[in-house]
């Protein structure tokens, strides 16, 4: 049975689930700052066994960000992702003021454009909206 646990915020959990998909490697210490940084964590189970990740960061005013949705390999497909993004985007709307508008941002891994296109999410550039872009910073 699935269930989707709000809050959950186990550093042994988070990074198993990024080493499961292939993601960078974080540092303990980096890794628990970023879970208690959080606005939000839902942790996804089936049974006892953690399946998948969402968070959300943040000002909790202007803007927000879906962080590190993670669905891991075998459960993927089987819309347990649309759930947990659906929930992380009820919590923005949550906390969006009445009469205000909150940008809520992501960058998605290659190849899942189209998984967050059904969501109402838009991919940059646009006609107004330049490219996403990034920058590491590494110590």
């Amino acid at each position: 049975m699935i269930i989707f646990k709000e809050d959950f915020r186990n550093v042994d959990t988070y990074l198993s689930l990024r080493d499961q998909v292939g993601w960078i490697k974080l540092d303990r210490n980096q890794a628990q700052k970023a879970l208690d940084n959080s606005i939000a964590v839902i942790t996804v189970f089936d049974g006892d066994k953690a399946v998948g990740m969402g968070r959300i960061v943040g000002d909790q005013s202007v803007i927000s960000y879906i962080q590190d949705l993670i669905i891991i390999p075998e459960y993927q497909g089987k819309s347990i992702g649309s759930q947990l993004l659906n929930r992380l985007i009820a919590i923005v709307d949550d906390m969006t003021v009445p009469g205000t508008r909150m940008m809520l941002c992501l960058m998605c891994a290659k190849g899942r454009e189209k998984f967050y296109k059904k969501h109402g999410f838009i991919a940059r550039p646009t006609e107004s909206l330049g490219p996403g872009m990034i920058q590491y910073i590494e110590k």
